[in-house]
């Protein structure tokens, strides 16, 4: 039996726990792998709560975005990783775009997440999604004979963003949640340096659950989350 297998960038620390924890859940209940790599711990623009301590430093925040961002994966089944690429601005090179490429080819995913491609509210969303389009398009060699080590194709998707009508995001794939947002709100909770967006993100879950239930006539499906396709999903028939 084959284990699917999820990979999950984000910008910051904490994207993945507020767009894409569920989802997380429910593939590692399942049965499947999940990683989460960070670019960067937010350590700049999103830990305004911890530079409120008196003499707090960069390598401190750093330390409690680890903390947290590592308890939040771990109550979603998922291990987690930082590049530490520094925040507002995130900066990648060719060099970080090879290692994330390098780290597909070991991991071989049959799924990943990443923000949308497109954020007028911050500059860092953007970067994250330019290189996880490159590091997996050279993952996979163009699906053609390479000169290097390549892994199959996967499937690419972005988790909905903050502002989701105005980054371009059309949700095509809705996630039934439900049994398993008792973890992600365990996931929300590790994120004390953001405690602020965890009823926003509750709420949109209910939101996400309302559209699902429409679409599917699923009366029991309480909690989603939503996501858009980057390429088609190939199926046998309809």
């Amino acid at each position: 039996m084959t284990v699917r297998r999820m990979l999950v960038v984000g910008a910051h620390s904490a994207d993945f726990v507020w767009r894409a924890a569920g989802a997380i859940a429910k593939h590692t209940r399942a049965g499947g792998e999940a990683r989460v790599v960070t670019l960067s711990y937010g350590e700049r623009g999103e830990s305004g709560e911890l530079w409120r301590e008196p003499g707090q430093t960069v390598e401190n925040v750093k330390r409690i975005r680890h903390e947290e961002a590592t308890a939040a994966s771990k109550a979603v089944g998922a291990a987690y990783e930082c590049f530490d690429l520094g925040d507002y601005p995130l900066r990648a090179d060719g060099d970080d775009v090879e290692r994330l490429a390098e780290l597909m080819r070991d991991f071989a995913p049959h799924v990943v997440l990443t923000h949308p491609e497109k954020d007028p509210f911050n500059p860092d969303h953007p970067v994250a999604y330019q290189v996880v389009s490159q590091a997996r398009l050279l993952t996979s060699g163009a699906v053609v004979e390479a000169g290097f080590r390549t892994a199959p194709p996967s499937e690419f998707l972005v988790f909905e963003p903050h502002q989701p009508d105005l980054c371009g995001f059309v949700p095509t794939v809705f996630v039934d949640i439900t049994e398993v947002f008792e973890a992600k709100a365990q996931a929300m909770a590790a994120m004390s340096a953001q405690a602020y967006l965890r009823q926003y993100y509750a709420e949109r879950a209910e939101h996400r659950a309302n559209h699902a239930r429409k679409v599917t006539g699923n009366k029991e499906i309480r909690h989603a989350e939503a996501f858009q396709r980057m390429v088609p999903n190939v199926v046998g028939a309809l």
